[in-house]
């Protein structure tokens, strides 16, 4: 019997950092268990170039990324998603479409590198940052004990998780 692929998304409002990092890094580490998407409520159109110097620095996956729409992901044909991530508060906050197959949602709010203001290599260090609490995040996720957990236990499981270090307050600030 082969195990199941689980479809995750991570959301975050301009799809250019945070939500980037996570795709990527979910990509790599739960390779062969997860498929991971990620999209934006308002994208920015261009994936930021620090966020694709990190993954690159950090051996992730760092090519064919971009800035869309979570739109695209509310349409036929489009992956049916068993875990959907905000790792913004913006996002967290906003009206989701509906996703079909009712996935677990958590919002794992993450400070963004791309609002960090100084020199590139302070900049540089936020984005390393950002990647670093999303790393842990993933991990966790992915040593979790999916198909035993109830959808109760998951869904507490998916929250503690998000409020691990470099968790934000969750207020629409972030």
């Amino acid at each position: 019997m082969t195990e199941k692929i689980y479809s995750v998304l991570f959301l975050c409002t301009g799809n250019s950092a945070r939500s980037i990092l996570g795709e990527a890094i979910l990509q790599k580490e739960g390779q062969g268990r997860f498929r991971a998407f990620s999209a934006g409520s308002q994208p920015k159109g261009a994936v930021h170039p620090l966020a694709l110097k990190t993954l690159s620095v950090l051996d992730y996956p760092h090519e064919g990324f971009r800035s869309k729409s979570w739109d695209e992901f509310a349409e036929q044909g489009a992956p049916e998603f068993d875990f959907i991530f905000t790792v913004c508060d913006n996002a967290a906050g906003e009206a989701c479409p509906v996703w079909l197959g009712h996935p677990a949602t958590a919002h794992w709010g993450i400070e963004d590198p791309a609002a960090v203001e100084g020199t590139e290599a302070e900049k540089l260090q936020a984005f390393a940052k950002a990647a670093r609490f999303l790393k842990k995040r993933i991990a966790a996720f992915i040593n979790l004990p999916l198909s035993s957990l109830d959808k109760l236990a998951l869904q507490a499981k998916l929250k503690e998780i998000g409020a691990l270090e470099g968790a934000t307050s969750g207020n629409g600030k972030g």
